[in-house]
């Protein structure tokens, strides 16, 4: 009995200090760039009236890698750098932002992505304007943008909520522009082939990789740190080490000079 309480009072501790925390996917993890690709493109699909220059999305390792960055942060605002396109990715001229924020129970791309796509009842295209909050959405069904990058943080900060970052390229919501024509059929208005509403062009749609990491990402100063560590560690067995070796040496032979009868044995 008194094993048993103190195997649910250990299991409590853990839970209770936040160990046992959501498995958050990476960047690189196949199911989560799915989720991301097709929810964009579920919602682009479905705009009505049809879209005529509807471009297909596909996935960004440079935005990935921006919103990583960003979520990094662990504050629930727009990434500050979105001012300097070059600093937020080596290609874009412009890059667009989506935030979410919720508990690491909460967290699913499916619901976060869909949390911005609800806010097209605000939205009204004949008029192009919002009685509400309608941006989330103008950015996802953005006929021009036709790359996403997406990362989720979990951060540590009181409540330990999750930050879910999509990055896109180039950035919607330009100009107080409609964010998609419909004028003619579906894909009328672009090159490509039709596919589910959604032009697909050949010559955006190829993967990329970047050797490439935003000058402001936290996980930089973190790596700088770790460096100055090891260097000064470094600095002590190089330097430190010979000279403290060096004095026990002088010191051996001074005691021996001295006191020459102490190394004597019998």
């Amino acid at each position: 009995m008194g094993s048993t309480v103190g195997m649910l009072l250990w299991v409590w501790i853990i839970l209770d200090s936040g160990v046992c925390s959501v498995s958050l996917p990476d960047i690189t993890d196949g199911t989560f760039i799915d989720k991301c690709v097709q929810e964009h493109n579920r919602a682009r699909s479905s705009v009505s009236p049809a879209a005529s220059n509807m471009l297909y999305m596909t996935w960004d390792e440079a935005l990935a890698i921006t919103a990583r960055a960003w979520a990094r942060h662990c504050v629930f605002e727009h990434n500050t750098y979105l001012k300097d396109a070059s600093r937020v990715h080596p290609t874009f001229s412009s890059v667009g932002e989506n935030l979410w924020a919720g508990s690491p129970q909460s967290f699913d791309v499916t619901r976060a992505i869909r949390r911005w796509v609800d806010e097209k009842q605000h939205y009204d295209h004949s008029k192009n304007t919002c009685t509400g909050d309608c941006g989330h959405y103008t950015q996802v069904v953005w006929a021009h943008s036709y790359k996403v990058g997406c990362a989720a943080q979990l951060c540590p900060n009181g409540d330990k909520r999750v930050i879910f970052v999509c990055n896109y390229g180039p950035a919607g919501n330009m100009n107080g522009g409609r964010p998609y024509e419909t004028q003619g059929t579906a894909c009328s208005g672009c090159a490509g082939t039709c596919v589910d509403k959604l032009c697909r062009n050949q010559e955006q749609a190829p993967q990329k990789s970047y050797n490439w990491t935003p000058d402001w990402d936290p996980a930089l100063a973190t790596s700088h740190s770790n460096y100055v560590v090891r260097g000064s560690n470094y600095v002590i067995i190089l330097v430190v080490r010979p000279i403290a070796l060096l004095l026990t040496f002088i010191a051996a032979y001074a005691v021996r000079y001295f006191y020459p009868h102490v190394f004597c044995y019998e």
